[in-house]
């Protein structure tokens, strides 16, 4: 244990250098843990909870604008509820999105890209094809289809998302899964009697991690745009929930005489999907040895 540590602190520190090369990554993981820390403490940074209506204050503009007032930092919504608390609690629902979704399709891409890295013949043939047959369809419109058909709602829609997401989880686990079943560390395991299960999550699925981790961050980003999609579109998230793309649908009558209620909730989807893509950009660098940068 003792002997191990110096090496899990030289590693950290290799890949500490390569990733904080990027200075775009270690922008977005700052702002990432910003949005982190916003989410978690909304409720004392909110100043009102976001489903309260002030009646007085019907699309109020942001308080430098004139009308306004420092009682809206941002400005109110078109039923008078106050912009800034309702982009913080948004944070909480884009986090709880792309931490489901990417559970849900790394869970079944795993499993499927493992059976089928694994066994190979038939068991591969099937569960590839099927992958095939989802990524076919622009990615939009087949979780728009399969939400049409679930109903519209939040879990529906992140169960969608996840659903069309798992195929490029399955064909990285297969394509790693196929490198390493030849390598002489599994040769050794399975001539010591390591049984299948032991083999594929013990043996190869560790050494697989790498390009998981960098597809997982890339796919948190494109969970939060696809939510908020199927949100603008009246199929995820419902009002009075505070998700961002709800709240742009909501605001799409007001565009042209209340700019803020649009552009505040698009640059809040637009920041984090930036932050977290630089991010996704920077673990490449550092976990890929032939992307490092010298």
């Amino acid at each position: 244990m003792a002997a191990g540590s110096p090496d899990r602190l030289t590693g950290l520190k290799t890949f500490w250098h390569y990733f904080s090369v990027n200075r775009g990554a270690v922008i977005g993981v700052f702002v990432f843990m910003l949005l982190v820390l916003a989410a978690l403490f909304a409720p004392l940074l909110a100043p009102y909870a976001p489903d309260v209506q002030d009646k007085t204050a019907f699309l109020r503009p942001p308080a430098w604008q004139a009308g306004g007032s420092t009682q809206y930092l941002l400005g109110t919504d078109p039923v008078g509820r106050d912009m800034l608390s309702r982009l913080l609690y948004g944070a909480r629902f884009s986090l709880l999105i792309g931490t489901v979704v990417v559970t849900l399709a790394l869970t079944g891409g795993i499993t499927l890209g493992l059976l089928a890295g694994y066994f190979r013949g038939w068991v591969d043939v099937a569960i590839m094809r099927v992958m095939d047959l989802i990524l076919a369809f622009p990615s939009l419109l087949l979780a728009l289809v399969l939400v049409t058909i679930l109903g519209p709602g939040l879990f529906n829609a992140m169960l969608a998302i996840s659903l069309v997401l798992q195929p490029h989880f399955a064909r990285l686990v297969r394509a790693a899964v196929m490198a390493e079943k030849s390598r002489e560390y599994v040769v050794a395991a399975k001539v010591a009697g390591a049984g299948h299960i032991r083999l594929m999550l013990a043996t190869i699925l560790p050494n697989c991690l790498a390009p998981l981790i960098v597809q997982g961050t890339l796919s948190f980003s494109n969970a939060i745009l696809e939510a908020a999609a199927l949100g603008f579109l009246g199929l995820g998230a419902q009002p009075p929930t505070p998700e961002w793309g709800t709240m742009l649908a909501s605001a799409r009558e007001f565009i042209l005489r209340a700019w803020w209620v649009v552009t505040f909730p698009g640059l809040a989807i637009l920041i984090t999907v930036l932050a977290i893509n630089l991010v996704g950009d920077g673990l490449r660098d550092a976990l890929d040895p032939k992307l490092r940068r010298s």
